[in-house]
């Protein structure tokens, strides 16, 4: 073996396991949502094995799509207004981020008792979230709209950076039948209007009368390009939310005050694709396939998570270790 295409290849796999631990540590600032999931043998949840966003959420693409809905969600002056003056990112930024992710988790893999419970504690959170944003405008997080705002930029999101930067672009069928599934989440949360296509959604998101320029807006946006994270991390999610920026509509660019840096989009594309490669899709999205004894495509994973096991499920659990170490080994 050459020893300098060896020490390369060393070298590569090192930089792709610091910038996988990196990423994993921005999200496990919270409770893990599918920790008793495998108790709920069967239970296809709100969407179902068949699901597209079962899929699409669980690939690593969709870290660049949650950065990218919390920018697009910071372009609505009250929906931002009551993050900037009730959220605890400043002191918890981290937790923020894992939140979130903990509850796309839930929502989308959960059995369904973990997909109420989620949307339960989200509603009750947003019963205190109320004010007046700066340009005067009352705003309160259990109206229907600013609801909308926030879930339909999620949305947008998980399938705009899946078109950039997934390995299995969706087709338009695909993306519709994502939109859809989505609504259900959207429908649970109270948020009206959602959209039921990507082209109705991504130009509802474009076109919305009530986006412009905030001071909470420039606060937020502050943050999120420059947060207070040790550099291991900030590396990381600097080159993700670069990825995220590139794939912005030129509007949210301008309200948002952000411009892609060069080269931001191939950087961010072999940064997901290193991810993929180090992490592999979703362990949630494996729970939820055994949760429903669906055939679990072992090729796609490369760990899993501690989780409770339910009574009798050892030996089917153990079988699919086994496979998931004889393909990696």
């Amino acid at each position: 073996m050459n020893p300098w295409r060896h020490t390369g290849e060393t070298l590569l796999k090192s930089v792709r396991a610091s910038l996988a631990r990196a990423t994993l540590s921005m999200f496990q600032h919270a409770p893990y949502p599918l920790e008793h999931t495998l108790d709920y043998v069967g239970d296809p949840g709100l969407l179902g094995p068949d699901a597209v966003s079962w899929r699409l959420i669980a690939d690593p693409a969709a870290f660049v799509g949650g950065l990218r809905g919390l920018l697009i969600q910071a372009a609505h002056p009250e929906v931002v207004a009551g993050v900037d003056q009730h959220s605890r990112y400043r002191d918890d930024p981290l937790g923020r981020l894992s939140r979130t992710s903990a509850f796309v988790t839930a929502t989308t893999f959960g059995a369904q008792p973990e997909v109420d419970e989620a949307i339960g504690r989200v509603r009750r959170s947003h019963r205190v979230v109320k004010g007046k944003s700066s340009r005067g405008v009352r705003y309160d997080a259990a109206d229907p709209a600013q609801a909308a705002w926030v879930h339909n930029a999620l949305t947008d999101s998980f399938l705009t950076t899946n078109r950039f930067y997934s390995d299995f672009p969706l087709t338009t069928v695909e993306a519709d039948r994502f939109v859809q599934e989505q609504m259900l989440v959207g429908a649970l949360l109270g948020a009206d209007p959602l959209p039921s296509t990507a082209a109705e959604l991504s130009n509802w998101i474009t076109d919305h009368p009530e986006i412009e320029p905030s001071l909470e807006m420039a606060k937020v946006v502050e943050f999120l390009t420059s947060p207070p994270f040790s550099p291991g991390i900030k590396v990381g999610y600097m080159v993700l939310l670069e990825a995220a920026i590139t794939t912005l509509p030129e509007r949210l660019v301008t309200i948002l005050g952000v411009r892609p840096k060069p080269a931001a989009r191939a950087v961010g594309r072999a940064a997901v694709n290193s991810l993929r490669w180090a992490l592999g899709y979703s362990p949630s999205w494996a729970l939820a396939l055994q949760r429903v004894d669906a055939e679990v495509p072992t090729e796609l994973f490369r760990r899993l998570p501690e989780v409770h096991r339910r009574s009798g499920s050892r030996n089917r659990d153990d079988r699919f270790q086994e496979a998931l170490d004889e393909t990696l080994s």
